[in-house]
């Protein structure tokens, strides 16, 4: 057994990357496995689109807003005994989510995934940064984790589909199970102990709450606002309480004498860079993955299966390209690179904005290119955010990032599924008006449940109208994401030179 201050014995440490590896990749492949299952789960438990929505953003919203609370307490019990507490929350509540029998509970299961979560994700990556103390070995293993971070993410909907191939929805989270199981065996025999860095902090968990429902409040307005018949004053109601909340965790941060977060880390042009292009990067990748499964499913008609087959190139390129970043961050500048990676998603984006209705081999090359560019920034973002972590905030700098991430997924699937939604209500609207159709605006799920009790000559118009609403839909995601990108290679290009010119030598 390892003492308290023992180092982790070398054939140990790569041991140990497998491990956090595993558990994040079971965070991160959450976030995205639903895409593909939200069909099959729809139909089986009679969901509206607002539950739909509810049920992909619950997770990551109760992930954001405990990461900094998870993250902090990390500091103060030791990010061992968080990550271990983590596995088991994931694994109690992957059982209870499989089995759901309605909306609400299923809601309530993938908060209770996100406590898990949110206790597990800050301990990975401080855990790295204790093991791995070779800054080249340290570059590597930042890769790996991150190119699980964006791979994982683009896997979600490919291990839907697999799994939805053969099995029921449920079995979608079911399969956490055994590896849940499998990495907390051998979390005990290789992840080291040790003492939590000496503060003299209390732990402050009231902030993290109060960040949560903010957050919440947040995407609430954003949702209700992309409704056909928006009830503005759930909407107001809404965007007051995200102002009243997440301004009260910002005073607590400002004037508390135990804050979560230290503001004055912001100051730091390649701290900011980092965290920019982990959010966006993430809005980009879960955003354009949400819309593009529902494109393939519900209007191309594949199958799960054959939908995540075309998504194959995306994770598959992540996977390849993050511990490639790593290993490359020995000879190019990783501020260089980061501008680089993010250049390269703005091309992959734009391919596929053009290209992703042209055929097979365009879409995957498209796709590819988009896989290496967002694994590539994501993975020196990781790189750039742990490098400015003092010794005694590790979890709360590394929570920073992982918020980042779970903040960008739920915000990439709220914001780009809610220009879908407008887009499409907006177009249905018009043509229902136009060609005195049934004004389902709702959803195209909710079209193909109308025309099955309708008259063909009737039934035939509104698919079509449907359909054509929701190309339209697509297109408008696809071109938001491309507008995303662009605006994080301005902000990373000028924080970067802001950076060289405060450090010429650098």
């Amino acid at each position: 057994m390892l003492s308290e201050n023992s180092a982790v014995p070398y054939r140990y440490r790569w041991l140990t990357l497998v491990a956090v590896a595993s558990a994040l990749l079971l965070i991160v492949v959450d976030i995205t496995v639903l895409y593909t299952a939200l069909p099959s789960l729809s139909a089986a438990l009679h969901t509206t689109t607002s539950e739909k929505l509810w049920i992909v953003n619950a997770y990551s919203l109760v992930v954001a807003g405990l990461l900094l609370g998870m993250g902090s307490l990390g500091d103060h019990i030791g990010h061992r005994r968080m990550f271990m507490s983590g596995l088991v929350v994931f694994g109690l509540a992957s059982l209870w989510a499989a089995f759901s029998p309605s909306s609400l509970v299923l809601i309530i299961a993938r908060a209770a995934l996100g406590l898990g979560a949110a206790m597990m994700m800050p301990a990975t990556l401080a855990i790295i940064r204790d093991v791995f103390t070779d800054e080249k070995e340290r570059s590597l293993a930042i890769g790996v984790w991150s190119s699980i971070a964006a791979g994982g993410a683009a896997m979600g909907p490919v291990v839907g589909g697999i799994l939805l191939e053969y099995f029921w929805w449920g079995s979608v989270f079911l399969i956490n199970v055994p590896i849940v199981v499998l990495t907390l065996v051998v979390s005990i025999w290789v992840v080291p102990k040790q003492k939590p860095a000496p503060t003299h902090k209390k732990w402050d968990g009231y902030s993290s709450l109060l960040v949560m429902v903010g957050l919440i409040a947040a995407v609430s307005a954003l949702k209700e606002a992309a409704l056909p018949n928006t009830s503005w004053a759930y909407f107001w109601g809404s965007v007051v309480m995200a102002f009243v909340f997440l301004g009260w965790f910002t005073h607590r941060q400002l004037h508390g004498p135990y804050p979560l977060l230290s503001f004055a880390i912001f100051k730091n042009p390649l701290f900011s860079a980092g965290v920019i292009t982990a959010f966006l990067s993430t809005v980009t990748l879960s955003g354009v993955e949400f819309a593009f499964t529902q494109q393939l499913q519900l209007v191309l008609e594949h199958s799960p299966f054959n939908a995540a087959l075309v998504l194959l190139p995306l994770p598959i390129s992540a996977l390849l390209a993050g511990p490639l970043s790593g290993y490359a961050m020995r000879y190019l500048p990783y501020q260089r690179l980061l501008v680089l990676a993010i250049l390269l998603s703005l091309v992959g984006m734009t391919c596929f904005a053009s290209l992703h209705d042209m055929g097979t081999w365009p879409r995957a090359a498209s796709l590819i290119l988009l896989g290496c560019g967002l694994s590539a920034a994501m993975t020196t973002a990781s790189y750039a955010v742990l490098e400015q972590a003092p010794a005694n905030q590790v979890g709360m700098v590394g929570s920073l990032e992982e918020i980042s991430y779970e903040l960008g997924g739920a915000m990439g699937v709220a914001v780009m599924g809610s220009v879908m939604s407008a887009v499409y209500s907006a177009y249905m609207l018009a043509t229902a008006n136009s060609m005195n159709l049934p004004s389902a605006v709702d959803s195209l799920d909710e079209v193909r449940y109308l025309i099955g009790n309708m008259p063909a000559e009737s039934a035939q118009p509104l698919l079509h109208a449907a359909l054509q609403a929701f190309d339209k839909a697509f297109s408008a995601v696809s071109w938001s994401a491309v507008g995303i990108m662009l605006a994080a290679l301005v902000m990373v290009w000028a924080l970067v030179r802001q950076s060289e010119k405060k450090h010429p030598a650098s």
